[in-house]
């Protein structure tokens, strides 16, 4: 077995993507810091698969801790690296924190990279890169606009240092796949997106209000020029995303790639307007949803979705499960933990 060190392998992306991965035969190892997130959740994932996952409780930013695992784990064969902050709001009055956080981990594995000759890293990008883009659906040629957030602009500088990477040393494969929106939840109900503080996502947040933890959703404008005047978002499930990691992987490994460092948009390539998926949830859940139209918020962008057809034709993947299944499975974790 091929075994793949995922870094916040602890977290939302990293513990579905570490599911799919042992789904598919890989050996797999976590590193994570455990600040935002908690090593719990590998008993979840303990509990889906039959594997025991270890986690090294490592910050990366301290790059000998960093190099320690790699000493230890020589034969690691790729890296998928996940770990970063990713609240756009904290990142706008915290920006020292985001770059010092995300830029330096991202340099320590770097330059493990090298020094170790990993062969293949994976990195976990954003739309948020393309800011406020003047075209849709968004291509992987799509124009970088101005970031909107601190966060946003980690993940372009973040994509400019493994470009910049990549041309330097030409024996190491790389990957950037740029996530729309993933939500929803791995379907048995034992992992799905947990909130640190109050939930921020809409998913999450109808969850939320659905089991009164809020008293009501906002929804942010119904005067868009959109098919019901609400946002469009493009939602993808995040057993979807995991795979696309998967996948990716196994194309590198395979050795199919026209250069060594390729980009990927993933997304279900459909947008969904917040009121639609409201309507999704009320479906799956059989209950009405307590939410209120609230003025327009600043900065939201009217519309965004994906064109993931260089996924289809050159990773073989596409998502399988729609806006429903999405609510569905988040709400079936969303009861399991209110149940345990």
């Amino acid at each position: 077995m091929k075994k793949i060190l995922v870094t916040g392998g602890c977290g939302y992306i990293g513990s579905h993507t570490i599911v799919d991965l042992i789904d598919n035969g890989y050996e797999v190892i976590s590193v994570d810091s455990n600040i935002r997130s908690n090593a719990d959740i590998l008993k979840g994932v303990e509990k889906i698969t039959g594997k025991s996952i270890q986690n090294y409780v490592v910050d990366l930013c301290d790059l000998d801790k960093t190099k320690a695992i790699f000493d230890a784990h020589p034969d690691i064969q790729g890296i998928i690296h996940f770990a970063a902050f990713k609240s756009v709001k904290e990142s706008v009055g915290e920006p020292l924190l985001y770059f010092q956080n995300n830029i330096n981990s991202l340099l320590s594995i770097l330059t493990c990279v090298k020094e170790y000759n990993i062969p293949n890293l994976i990195f976990s990008s954003s739309c948020s890169v393309y800011g406020n883009a003047t075209e849709l659906p968004v291509t992987e040629n799509t124009p970088f606009q101005e970031a909107e957030s601190p966060y946003a602009r980690t993940k372009q500088i973040g994509e400019q240092m493994i470009r910049d990477f990549s041309r330097a040393n030409p024996k190491t494969n790389s990957i950037i796949l740029r996530y729309f929106n993933p939500a929803g939840a791995h379907e048995s109900g034992e992992i799905g997106e947990i909130s640190w503080g109050s939930a921020i996502y809409l998913v999450p947040v109808i969850t939320d209000t659905a089991v009164g933890r809020r008293d009501k959703l906002m929804v942010f404008g119904d005067d868009y020029d959109t098919r019901d005047g609400s946002c469009i978002r493009d939602f993808i499930h995040i057993m979807d995303l995991a795979n696309a990691h998967t996948k990716s992987l196994a194309y590198l490994l395979d050795h199919k790639q026209d250069s060594n460092c390729e980009i990927y948009n993933l997304g279900i390539g459909d947008g969904t307007t917040v009121l639609e998926a409201v309507r999704a949830f009320e479906k799956v859940a059989g209950q009405s949803l307590n939410y209120e139209i609230g003025p327009r918020r600043p900065g939201d962008v009217v519309a965004i979705y994906s064109d993931y057809n260089q996924a289809k034709n050159r990773l073989g993947w596409s998502p399988k499960r729609n806006i429903e299944d999405i609510m569905r499975t988040a709400w079936t974790f969303e009861q399991k933990n209110q149940i345990d």
